[in-house]
């Protein structure tokens, strides 16, 4: 038995004695932790399938190529490739729906391409905003977002650049 496969049950009864110590009932304060998650997941699904529609709505209606084609020539002078415009269009919005641009284009154009390579900085150093902003502010009860959405654009197009700047700096084109 491996050392790794014993630290879930390891620390799941270290809680349970934990909590046995102090005299807490273990099994109440589950269910009403599982109540309260319930409570939160009713609060944020509207918001979530609001927003996963509008990811299929906007790859469906052709309007991703449209913003390819559009935003080319500033990618091309800020040394981010082209092809990358999908990803940077739907990593704000949806994670699955950039994880499944990032994997066409390294099906594409290869995992070890600079695409490729910058794709995967692309995912890995930026953030689903809209859907982040979406979770933590309404289990929050937020209506107001106010400089949020701006600062978070902001960090996203910021770790656009910086990883196709970093491929480039590490791998070369």
């Amino acid at each position: 038995m491996n050392l790794s496969s014993l630290v879930i049950p390891v620390l799941l009864a270290a809680v349970a004695v934990c909590g046995l110590g102090r005299k807490v009932d273990v099994y109440a304060a589950l269910t009403h932790g599982a109540e309260e998650g319930l409570t939160v997941l009713l609060r944020i699904i509207p918001a979530l399938v609001g927003l996963l529609t509008a990811v299929a709505m906007f790859r469906a209606s052709g309007a991703m190529d449209w913003f390819s084609s559009l935003f080319a020539p500033i990618l091309d002078f800020l040394g981010v490739p082209p092809e990358t415009t999908p990803l940077m269009l739907v990593r704000p919005v949806s994670g699955s729906g950039a994880l499944a641009v990032g994997t066409d284009l390294m099906a594409t154009y290869g995992p070890d391409s600079y695409i490729g390579r910058v794709a995967a900085v692309m995912l890995g150093s930026t953030e689903t905003t809209f859907y982040t902003i979406a979770v933590y502010f309404g289990s929050a009860g937020i209506v107001k977002t106010r400089h949020t959405v701006p600062a978070a654009i902001t960090a996203d197009l910021t770790g656009f650049i910086a990883s196709a700047f970093a491929v480039r700096l590490f791998f070369g084109t």
